[in-house]
């Protein structure tokens, strides 16, 4: 009706309706609001535009969403208008092939604001620069190709870690074995009395077990979900790109913002392993301290954990030596690899600490501390600039492990060195565990967690952990 009746009013306009009239829609103002730039528009064209940007469509100045108000008496005066002549309001909305603001067809492409423009926007965009459709495309198509290049080399790196994470879980299995016979052969010797504490152990073992592969098949999980989410992606891309050029560009601001990836990407993270020194380290000390005789102390133990893939550890994880071929092992981020070392599976914040190596007729080996952060992923020179506290024997001369390598003297070879931790004196001292000769002291202001450090050098004579003397005391 309100077509009908705008066909037949005069050709042109009549001054009052022009002044009536929004500058968008060009038809008489409906639900009116005012501009601080004293600019009137439609509320609904207003909006509109707004969503395209925040400046005024006539003057181009900025205003902020809030500030535009109700202009009650323009609206008063619109009402009045259409009363006496018996017009209807008639909004010409335009169609998504033409200008929001200036309802002409959509010929241009801006390259800055990423949009169609008509050519009575050109005035608008005066700095940027334009191209016809035709050449637009190109530009765009070549970026969301770009974008489904990365897309699909993340998709490839999400199966990687996701071949990682299986291989890691598979590992935790087969530690998980390893545990449970070492476990079985400790309690057979103690089953008589120690029945009821072997089942707890395989217990908490076997709950260790489900979490940690829990916590793995989560991982699985979500990297599949990251993988399906990237294809998504890709396919939503490609279909985009196969519109028609005019709709491709009409969605390409929208689509690159819904294609945004701010995922994490995915890995295996620290502690995703068994705790083996929690449940076979030492273990006949922790569930049976009266039996001393069967019962043997270690103040340190090995974290299997962080030994390089060229070192293999015994069942109870107190020795250690140079393995025949490299093993299959999760290369998790607490692994030595390529240097050939491993940690203790306790650090130290605080207080004094003692523990023997038996180190015996090893012709090249490294002992001391080291910080929880010390490099794990690549080579570097054992010292104390380093995070390194330690000292260490290679072609007959020994050394205290300083940056500038101090030469040790010895009254004769040591089968087993002693390292005695300090903590809050700030002090690492090694001597010979056989004689107790002073070999050297050397000292730092730990502001780190410490871990005994361990290099057992390429060599089958194992690294033995010497168990320490127990004392229990009853009340």
């Amino acid at each position: 009706m309100a077509d009908s009746m705008d066909e037949d009013m005069p050709e042109e306009p009549l001054p009052l309706k022009q002044d009536l009239s929004c500058p968008v829609c060009q038809g008489i103002f409906k639900d009116p609001v005012l501009l601080p730039c004293s600019h009137s528009f439609c509320r609904e064209c207003l909006q509109r535009s707004f969503q395209v940007n925040n400046k005024c469509p006539v003057c181009r100045e900025v205003f902020e969403e809030g500030q535009a108000l109700s202009n009650r008496a323009l609206s008063a005066a619109c009402e009045t208008f259409l009363r006496h002549s018996n017009l209807w309001p008639s909004h010409k909305r335009p169609s998504e092939d033409t200008c929001n603001l200036h309802l002409k067809p959509l010929e241009l492409y801006c390259e800055k604001d990423e949009e169609p423009v008509c050519v009575d926007c050109v005035s608008l965009h005066s700095t940027h620069r334009l191209y016809s459709l035709r050449d637009g495309v190109p530009i765009c198509r070549k970026e969301l190709s770009f974008k489904v290049h990365i897309f699909e080399k993340k998709m490839d790196s999400y199966k990687k870690v996701k071949r990682k994470l299986s291989d890691a879980e598979e590992y935790i299995k087969y530690q998980a074995g390893l545990a449970e016979k070492q476990i079985k052969l400790e309690f057979q010797s103690l089953h008589d009395l120690l029945y009821k504490e072997e089942s707890l152990r395989l217990q908490a073992l076997a709950t260790e077990e489900e979490e940690k592969i829990a916590a793995i098949k989560d991982q699985i999980e979500n990297t599949n979900k990251g993988i399906l989410s990237l294809n998504e992606l890709i396919n939503t891309l490609k279909k985009e790109m196969g519109n028609e050029d005019l709709a491709l560009l009409q969605n390409f601001r929208e689509l690159k913002r819904k294609t945004q990836w701010t995922n994490e990407d995915p890995c295996l993270s620290d502690d995703s392993l068994l705790n083996m020194g929690k449940h076979v380290g030492a273990l006949r000390f922790k569930i049976w301290k009266n039996l001393q005789a069967n019962v043997k102390y270690y103040p340190v133990l090995l974290d299997p954990n962080t030994a390089s893939p060229w070192l293999a550890l015994n069942a109870d994880l107190t020795s250690v030596n140079e393995s025949s071929e490299r093993l299959t092992c999760p290369d998790n981020p607490e692994r030595f690899d390529p240097c050939v070392f491993i940690l203790g599976a306790e650090g130290y914040t605080s207080g004094k600490h003692k523990w023997d190596v038996i180190v015996g007729d090893t012709p090249k080996w490294m002992l001391g501390v080291c910080k929880e952060s010390v490099v794990r992923k690549k080579k570097f020179t054992i010292s104390t600039n380093r995070g390194v506290w330690a000292i260490g024997l290679s072609k007959g001369v020994y050394t205290a492990l300083t940056p500038e390598r101090k030469e040790l003297t010895m009254q004769q070879r040591p089968e087993k060195i002693r390292i005695k931790l300090n903590i809050d004196k700030g002090e690492v001292s090694f001597w010979d565990g056989g004689t107790l000769q002073h070999l050297v002291t050397l000292t730092h202001t730990f502001d780190e967690k410490l871990f005994p450090i361990f290099g057992p050098g390429l060599h089958s004579t194992p690294m033995v952990l010497a168990p320490g003397k127990i004392a229990v005391h009853t009340s």
